[in-house]
């Protein structure tokens, strides 16, 4: 069998002895937990997706023969296999067993397209690319089937079948020279491998085991590069802080997404319990599921929880089993939080993350509402500071460039070393590329990004202020503040709003109306303002300011 590949990384042996001596690392692998916490638990519920129920014990029965599926078509130990999958079982399945076998997993958000999976591939170079046959009408397979062309690395393309009860009736058979997914199982069955031969194939909980690529808000991905201690030590913290005391989860996030890869996975396994996946997000759908299974903690993109806000007989479920909803991705505005304070049963948690660090920051669920009203403070063997533009660190209260240091720093660029190393300054601090303020007892509010900063005749507008006010507005129902070229004052603002009533739109005038009434400074209002149907997102819910400064500005 071929040796793993040599993935450029910063890791260094300083960095996993002073991690694994503090208690950061773990130093195990998922598989580990699965197995330890099986016994006892072999008929219960671990994943409930659009398709039935798999136990605990089904899951680990196929995750081994999936794995030894993997080896008899030619899967090795460090090579990448792409996941294009919506939520459901068989995400979680190729990734076990892609651990099981060495394998590095490169999840792929099921939106992606013909040009941005191109651009991943030739990058991350999978082996083996795991997708549906549709997914939400489009041909998932078929595009890969073409990309195949194109990309003589994709040795094997599996395609899992719809149940013919699923949501796409049981969708086209396989594209030509493409496996089924039950063909890979019966090719494991098949296998003549011993399980000692298979456990030689152990990775290291400091192996690379991830390839996840930047959502991109700024236009150009970067493969962002995990191992197993970075990884797990994101699901336990995670646990810790927030949902210590769960056992029911929920995921609509793509699983294809740190998100969702972390929480709706690892720490679903790690705390021994059960998690109810969505295919597809359905806030009405949310509220039933949290009503059926009793389910206890959701994380997911800001826009969720105004969804769910918005679900017709809200409180006529019985919500009550709903103890935390932790929200990041993007901020949410004030008077959201405020409303889910008064009208929803679980403690709503913002948070701070990045695909390369995992969810970094976030409160307690005892905390004050104004402390909750916040991004958080470090979890714990992490930090966060902001310093100014050479770097200083900077006080109290004063915003600043976020910079991140800790166990949940990701290891390296896909791209190599030099990417890797102009992303940080001494002493291992990373920079963000978000703008942030810290109080005096460590608590985080970003501020927005730093290629968001709007400089107005040599003054910082305050973006995410001013986009929360903006929000107030009962007409507005989303909101992104861009800088718009001026002659005289260098950038103006140029606000960009959706509203529920094109009829009921406010003007220009109206709007700075309101936002005086509010007593939000003069030199603060934006200059131009823009409608639209709606706003370009990534798939863990940032609005893609660079897109929609080229669809607003460069066609206007």
């Amino acid at each position: 069998m071929t040796t793993r590949p040599f993935f450029e990384t910063v890791l260094t042996n300083d960095r996993i002895e002073a991690m694994t001596a503090a208690g950061h690392w773990p130093g195990d692998l998922l598989l580990d937990r699965l197995a330890a916490l099986l016994p006892g638990r072999e008929h219960r519920p671990l994943i409930i997706d659009e398709h039935g129920t798999v136990t605990w014990a089904a899951f680990a029965e196929r995750v081994e023969r999936l794995a030894r599926g993997l080896l008899a078509i030619g899967v090795r130990p460090g090579q990448v296999v792409q996941l294009q999958l919506p939520n459901r079982r068989e995400f979680p399945l190729a990734v076990l067993a892609c651990e099981r076998i060495g394998a590095v997993v490169n999840p792929v958000a099921p939106i992606f397209r013909h040009h941005e999976v191109s651009v991943m591939s030739g990058l991350a170079r999978p082996t083996a690319v795991i997708t549906v046959g549709r997914f939400r009408g489009f041909g998932l397979a078929a595009m890969h089937a073409e990309l195949r062309e194109s990309s003589p690395w994709v040795e094997h393309l599996i395609v899992v079948g719809d149940a013919p009860d699923g949501p796409d009736g049981g969708g086209p058979p396989p594209p030509p020279d493409a496996m089924a997914w039950d063909d890979v199982l019966a090719a494991g069955d098949a296998s003549p491998l011993t399980t000692e031969a298979i456990d030689l194939l152990r990775p290291s909980p400091d192996d690379v085991c991830e390839v996840m690529f930047t959502s991109g808000t700024t236009g150009q991905p970067k493969g962002v590069l995990h191992n197993q201690n970075t990884i797990n030590g994101a699901a336990d913290r995670w646990l810790e802080r927030v949902a210590r005391d769960c056992s029911v989860f929920h995921m609509a996030s793509t699983l294809a997404h740190q998100t969702g890869y972390l929480y709706g996975i690892r720490a679903p396994i790690t705390a021994g319990g059960t998690v109810v996946y969505q295919e597809v997000w359905d806030p009405t759908r949310f509220a039933d599921l949290i009503a059926q299974h009793h389910i206890e903690a959701s994380m997911g993109a800001t826009p969720f929880l105004a969804d769910l806000l918005a679900v017709d007989g809200l409180t006529d479920r019985d919500l009550t089993s709903f103890a935390v909803f932790v929200c990041a991705g993007a901020a949410i505005p004030r008077p959201v939080l405020e409303e889910a304070r008064d009208r929803l049963p679980c403690t709503v948690m913002p948070g701070w993350g990045m695909t390369e660090t995992a969810l970094s920051t976030t409160g307690r669920r005892d905390d004050p509402f104004e402390k909750r009203a916040t991004d958080g403070s470090a979890l714990p063997g992490n930090e966060v500071r902001v310093v100014d533009d050479d770097g200083r660190p900077l006080p109290a209260g004063v915003e600043g460039d976020l910079q991140f240091r800790g166990a949940l720093t990701f290891i390296g660029y896909l791209q190599g070393r030099a990417l890797t190393e102009s992303c940080f300054a001494d002493d291992d601090w990373f920079d963000t590329g978000d703008r942030g303020v810290i109080d005096t007892d460590g608590y985080l509010t970003i501020s927005g990004r730093t290629k968001d900063i709007i400089i107005r005749g040599g003054e910082n507008v305050p973006v995410k202020e001013v986009e929360d006010v903006v929000l107030r507005h009962p007409a507005v129902t989303g909101v992104a503040l861009i800088a718009k070229p001026h002659d005289r004052l260098g950038e103006v603002g140029c606000v960009v709003v959706t509203v529920a009533d094109p009829a009921a739109a406010p003007s220009l005038g109206e709007l700075t109306d309101f936002l005086d009434d509010q007593g939000l400074t003069k030199q603060f209002w934006p200059e131009n303002l823009v409608v639209v149907d709606d706003f370009p997102m990534t798939p863990s819910g940032k609005i893609q300011k660079y897109q929609l400064r080229q669809r607003v500005l460069e066609t206007r």
